[in-house]
C-alpha cells in the first residue's frame, strides 16, 4: 500500500519540479555547452527494479574522453577528465537533477537504494541478499547519507537493506532531510581512488607476505 502512495508522490513531485526548476535547467545546459565539447545529458546503463536496465540521466560532468562504465572514485587522477563546470556540479549535486525525468517515467524514486552501474555486479549480488534489488532505485537514500562514496560494498548493501525493512514514511522523510544536510557539508565523496595511509600501506604489505 505504501509503495502506491510513494509512487504518486513521486509523480507529483517530480512534475511539479521539472516545471519549476525549468529556469535553472536552462542556465546549467548554457553553462555546460559553454563550458566544453560534448553533450549536455550523460547517460548511464544502471540497474533498476528486479535487476532490470535503464539509462540514468545526469548533466555531463565529464570531458567525452573519460573511460566509460568507471565510477569516478575508481579513475586514476579523475581531476583531468572533469570539466570546470562538472566540479561545480558534482559539488553541489546539481548533477543529478535529470534523474527527475527518471523518476516521473517510473525507472527510479525520490528515496531508493542508489541505482548500481550495470557491471558493478559484487554490489548487485550483495543486494540481493537483502531484497534490495526488488524496489525502485533512488535519486538518494539510507546508504547515500550514511557513507555514500567511503562506504565498502558490503556496508553499502546492508544499508540498503536496511531501508527495505524500514520502508515507510518516516524512512523516507529522514532520508531527504538527511540527503539536504549531506549536500550543504559535501558529506562522503570521493573523486578518484583513495590513496591508502602509510598504516594501511604496511598492513597491505603484511597481507601481501
Amino acid at each position: 500500500m505504501y509503495l502506491k502512495l510513494k509512487r504518486s508522490v513521486d509523480i507529483i513531485l517530480s512534475a511539479v519540479s521539472l516545471i519549476a526548476l525549468t529556469p535553472l535547467f536552462i542556465g546549467l545546459i548554457f553553462a555546460i555547452k559553454i563550458d566544453s565539447k560534448g553533450p549536455i545529458l550523460f547517460k548511464q546503463k544502471r540497474i533498476g527494479v528486479h535487476t532490470s536496465h535503464f539509462n540514468m540521466l545526469k548533466f555531463r560532468t565529464m570531458k567525452i574522453n573519460t573511460p566509460k562504465d568507471t565510477p569516478t572514485h575508481l579513475l586514476e587522477n579523475p581531476d583531468q577528465y572533469i570539466t570546470r563546470m562538472g566540479k561545480f556540479l558534482r559539488k553541489t549535486s546539481l548533477d543529478e537533477l535529470p534523474q527527475i525525468w527518471n523518476i516521473f517515467t517510473g525507472q527510479m524514486s525520490i528515496i531508493g537504494p542508489r541505482p548500481a552501474l550495470w557491471n558493478q555486479y559484487d554490489l548487485i549480488k550483495e543486494r540481493e541478499k537483502y531484497g534490495a534489488n526488488d524496489i525502485l532505485p533512488g535519486l538518494t537514500g539510507w546508504a547515500q547519507i550514511n557513507g555514500r562514496d567511503e562506504l565498502p560494498i558490503d556496508v553499502k548493501a546492508k544499508l540498503d537493506g536496511e531501508y527495505v525493512n524500514k520502508l515507510g514514511l518516516w524512512m523516507d522523510i529522514n532520508c531527504f532531510i538527511g540527503t539536504i544536510l549531506s549536500v550543504i557539508k559535501s558529506d562522503g565523496v570521493v573523486e578518484g581512488k583513495k590513496v591508502p595511509s602509510n598504516e594501511e600501506k604496511r598492513s597491505q604489505e603484511f597481507l601481501s607476505k
